[in-house]
């Protein structure tokens, strides 16, 4: 008698629109790159497509970094990759945190041993530059780690003293940049940054699972001081530094760049179809031009905050430090922010976020980044936020966050013109 399975029927998702803080809709070049025919992981032509991977996030992170390359993993992984390949037990990290995120790198650099000190800003706000450098000045930490744009809080971290004062009082400065890669401006070399990793699944618009990242030569030394390459791979007559072993295998960045370079020494099977999507996405964005691709984030969010405002909707955090791509909403008293979700997805197939901790059922964080950065996009979600508002009981003006939307994109026209 044959064994009944259950078996589900094919695979077939809603079409959403997705403009909360990520991940977003796809650029249907990337899907289609996706969809690429499989390759073996040392065929000349992908080999090739990897030293092309190279080349194109050298420019989407504004650096010469030669270590600059694919972890396999959600933006999460190559943070992981980072701190446990650079943090020893003991070693003193400093870690100012102005967002859930940042309480994420105090947790892994805990989990490796590190002595962290915490310096914590009021969400909705951020560091200036010199609270930073008097904490370096009085702890001397051997790496610093911050958040670029935390999307708990939609506040952007200004970088660019910072990294100047790491390297001449020779602390590492490493830096997430999950949120803001491709929407953003970054220039790693410019402010001096050592170590950014970041993801796919936001400004760049392409799917969670594979992790960009970028490393300069301060970094590779502290990392190859403690390559200890496995026993089953190990070159003839090599012999391991006397360096603390890595303690994560798969994370290992001394042995992914061994990977990534021309010895191309076996460490793991590269996530191919994730390649080809971040390749992709990389090419997407570079044909734009980089200029180009920040100030339409900065035009669709800017029209996206009129038309809030002129909804009567408080935007939270302090204006001067707000992401170009992600806005926090203050939610009105005596509105069920869940249920204006829950109507905007059902009703409209629209996906904005809330927010985590003390701002959960206090802001809806709304996003504006990739392909789904765009003018039809930004006023068909001020059209349904207002009509999910009014089926809850909550009337705004009418029509007034479209108009005042229009009206901006309007006028950013005129001056180009």
């Amino acid at each position: 008698m044959s064994k009944t399975y259950e078996i589900f029927e094919d695979l077939n998702p809603p079409e959403r629109l997705l403009m909360g803080p990520g991940p977003v809709d796809v650029y249907p070049s990337v899907l289609r790159a996706i969809a690429s025919p499989m390759l073996g992981q040392f065929d000349p032509k992908f080999t090739e497509y990897m030293d092309q991977v190279m080349v194109l996030f050298r420019q989407v992170f504004q650096t010469d970094n030669n270590w600059t390359f694919l972890i396999n993993g959600t933006a999460r992984a190559a943070i992981e990759a980072c701190l446990v390949s650079m943090v020893e037990p003991g070693d003193k990290v400093l870690v100012p945190r102005f967002g859930r995120f940042g309480f994420l790198l105090t947790e892994i650099a805990q989990r490796c041993g590190a002595d962290v000190i915490t310096l914590d800003a009021e969400w909705g706000s951020v560091f200036q530059p010199e609270q930073i450098i008097e904490s370096i000045k009085k702890h001397s930490p051997k790496i610093v780690t911050i958040v670029h744009g935390d999307t708990s809080t939609t506040m952007a971290q200004p970088l660019q003293e910072i990294g100047q004062f790491c390297r001449e009082n020779g602390a590492i400065l490493y830096v997430d940049a999950c949120a803001t890669l491709g929407g953003n401006d970054l220039q790693v070399d410019k402010w001096q940054i050592d170590a950014v990793t970041a993801g796919l699944q936001k400004c760049m618009s392409g799917p969670p699972g594979s992790a960009p990242t970028t490393l300069n030569d301060r970094v590779a030394k502290i990392v190859n001081a403690r390559k200890h390459i496995e026993v089953g791979i190990k070159p003839e007559g090599y012999k391991n530094p006397s360096g603390r072993r890595i303690s994560s295998n798969y994370f290992d960045l001394a042995m992914l760049m061994d990977y990534w370079s021309p010895e191309r020494l076996n460490h793991h099977t590269e996530a191919t179809n994730m390649l080809y999507a971040a390749r992709e996405c990389a090419r997407v964005l570079l044909s734009e031009g980089l200029e180009n691709v920040f100030e339409r984030h900065k035009l669709a969010n800017n029209a996206l905050r009129v038309g809030l405002e002129a909804m009567d909707l408080k935007l939270f955090g302090d204006e001067a430090y707000r992401m170009t791509n992600v806005t926090g909403v203050v939610i009105p008293n005596g509105v069920d922010g869940e249920a204006i979700r829950h109507c905007m997805l059902n009703k409209f197939n629209i996906e904005i976020g809330t927010s985590f901790g003390a701002l959960h059922g206090k802001i809806w964080r709304i996003g504006a980044m990739g392909h789904v950065c765009r003018k039809i996009n930004v006023l068909k979600c001020l059209d349904a936020l207002s009509q999910s508002l009014k089926k809850n009981g909550y009337s705004t003006p009418m029509n007034a966050g479209v108009q005042a939307a229009e009206g901006y994109y309007a006028l950013a026209e005129q001056k180009v013109a």
